[in-house]
């Protein structure tokens, strides 16, 4: 070790050795006051990792370090734990948080309805404002730059007519921040997100009955003042119907051209081994391993239609409305039963079958996924929907609605379901958008949902999950720390980012809190004085960390080396002639 060795300091150290009983401190030799000849010993450092931080065994060291010393100093001195700065220009709760790419730029939004765009200078400061109250907005509460930061897309709740909320999506310029265009969105939490440079997605909802609905997802050009009659500027991407009061919410999409040259992979033995009990129903696969496994039975009206000789689904529900006015249905159905019922034998003659091969082949591919939050069983969001786009639905050239579509097409299939079996709370993909973390609170073991309205309880503990977008597996355990106390019907978004080896998100017990995504192990608890909502990495510099909280502030968070640095290229104030005199005098 060479002597500009970075050192921890000796009270870490100190802290270090109150892990440790005396035989260890014994044994090793620790009565050694030279720490960097300690530094070398590299079965001392991998002893003190694993007790120190908690860690099994059974994990190694991470991919890119040199040393377990390393690690120590790196987990010690790169977390963005150090407050520097408190922002306040906000006069109400901060939702949401969004570096651009490039990480000069973030924006905020807020319940006071402006969205606020900030320079990531050496001091953060405030470059711009937009209040979306003439827009008969009601808050801000998401927004996403485009991929060449010339755009920034922010969604919000809009007041429509008779006090009824939806949601309006806003593209505003980066060059002068002049406002493009607007997008309808509903429902509100559906946020909206950009597919490529210059087109977005947002949803629509229509109802079909009291339980039963369709989600309509489409590709916005963000660039809506076009006037060409040759030129859409809006097209239909999918039509997906919503079964037991549930609706698509959340969307976000994963470029899978980067699968194959991860910034960090997460497949040791351990977190494989583990894998294999995760909850994932794949509804578009054709692999034997799948046709073998066993499948739930059918339920008992529809069991007996196919008893009754096989009843294709078209006249399903001929045959269900003539056995109920024969009175041959029994128990009776309610009337949310049997809408239920109608509307899945609707549904399975009239959906698309599902793209075959989800699994991209090769890291070349153009596919896209498009990710989002659904349900089956009510509609608190439990389920994960993984749906295809091509390279030829990217764009909005081409008929509004869509390529032609047969009778028995009416709606899209998903190609992918992960069932959380819990509340969705937050989503986010790492930044090679090879794994998915999601925020979930978990409902009872072995619960039964009777009525699609009255979703089981929830746990106040946050399960982090982790899914592999490559494998469609469940990686590592679910990691855990951060709570929330707000039941099924109140319960709101809270947001998480991931950079390259930390994974953080907001919590409402007053605190954020950063992960190490190769370990699994909780590094650091930030202080807030209300609801962490938001967290945000910078992409460009994973050492600083935004968090946003209800108490309307955003706290600027740097690592211990960070400040060091930035402490030391601080110009120093010269000292004036008559303070030296006087210090001379004295």
């Amino acid at each position: 070790m060479d002597a500009g060795c970075p050192r921890l300091p000796d009270t870490v150290l100190f802290e270090i050795f109150l892990y440790l009983d005396h035989a260890d401190v014994l044994s090793v030799g620790l009565v050694c006051q030279q720490w960097r000849a300690v530094a070398r010993d590299e079965f001392l450092w991998k002893e003190l990792f694993y007790r120190y931080y908690r860690v099994s065994r059974d994990v190694p060291r991470h991919p890119g370090a040199v040393s377990w010393y390393d690690e120590f100093q790196r987990l010690y001195d790169t977390i963005p734990c150090v407050e520097v700065q408190a922002l306040k220009e906000h006069n109400d709760q901060v939702l949401h948080l969004s570096f651009s790419h490039s990480g000069c730029l973030f924006a905020s939004c807020s319940k006071d309805c402006t969205v606020k765009i900030w320079s990531n200078e050496l001091d953060i400061s405030l470059q711009h404002s937009s209040n979306m109250r003439p827009y008969n907005w009601s808050y801000t509460q998401f927004s996403q730059f485009n991929s060449d930061d010339s755009l920034l897309l922010v969604s919000g709740v809009f007041v429509g007519p008779h006090n009824s909320s939806s949601g309006e999506i806003a593209v505003i310029s980066m060059e002068n921040f002049t406002l493009l265009s607007r997008v309808r969105n509903k429902p509100y939490d559906v946020f909206g997100c950009w597919l490529n440079e210059t087109n977005l997605i947002s949803g629509n909802l229509h109802r079909i009955g009291r339980i039963t609905s369709c989600s309509v997802l489409w590709l916005n050009n963000a660039f809506q003042g076009i006037e060409s009659e040759n030129v859409n500027v809006v097209k239909r991407l999918f039509k997906i119907q919503n079964l037991n009061a549930s609706t698509i919410r959340t969307v976000m999409v994963a470029d899978c051209s980067r699968y194959d040259s991860p910034d960090l992979l997460l497949d040791y033995e351990e977190q494989l081994a583990a894998s294999s009990t995760c909850p994932v129903f794949d509804l578009g696969s054709d692999s034997e391993e799948e046709e073998a496994k066993p499948k739930p039975p059918p339920e008992p009206a529809v069991q007996e239609l196919l008893d009754a000789g096989g009843v294709p689904a078209e006249h399903g529900l001929q045959q269900l409305f003539d056995d109920i006015m024969e009175g041959r249905v029994r128990p009776a159905m309610t009337e949310t039963e049997l809408e239920a019922k109608v509307a899945e034998l609707f549904v399975r003659n009239r959906t698309k079958p599902p793209e075959p091969n989800l699994l991209p082949t090769d890291s070349s591919s153009k596919t896209k996924y498009l990710i989002f939050t659904t349900g089956c069983l009510t509609y608190s969001p439990h389920q994960i929907g993984i749906k295809r786009i091509l390279p030829h639905q990217m764009t909005t050239a081409g008929p509004v609605l869509g390529e032609e579509r047969r009778s028995d097409e009416f709606f899209d299939s998903l190609d992918h379901v992960i069932d959380i079996h819990g509340h969705i709370i937050g989503m986010g993909l790492s930044p090679d958008h090879r794994y998915l973390y999601v925020n979930s609170r978990a409902w009872p073991r072995d619960c039964v949902i009777s009525d699609p309205m009255q979703p089981p309880p929830i746990a106040e503990e946050i399960d982090l999950h982790v899914f592999d977008l490559k494998t469609m597996k469940e990686v590592k355990r679910a990691l855990r720390a951060h709570r929330a106390y707000t039941p099924n019907e109140e319960c709101f978004f809270i947001f998480l980012d991931v950079s390259r080896d930390f994974v953080a998100s907001g919590a409402e017990d007053r605190h954020g809190y950063i992960w190490d995504r190769h370990y699994n192990i909780c590094l650091a608890k930030l202080q807030h004085d209300n609801v962490v909502n938001s967290v945000a990495f910078s992409p460009v510099e994973q050492e600083l960390l935004l968090t946003a909280s209800d108490d309307t502030t955003i706290k600027v968070w740097r690592s211990p080396r960070a400040v060091r640095i930035r402490q030391a290229r601080r110009p120093q104030p010269r000292k004036l002639l008559f303070s030296w005199l006087m210090n001379q005098k004295s």
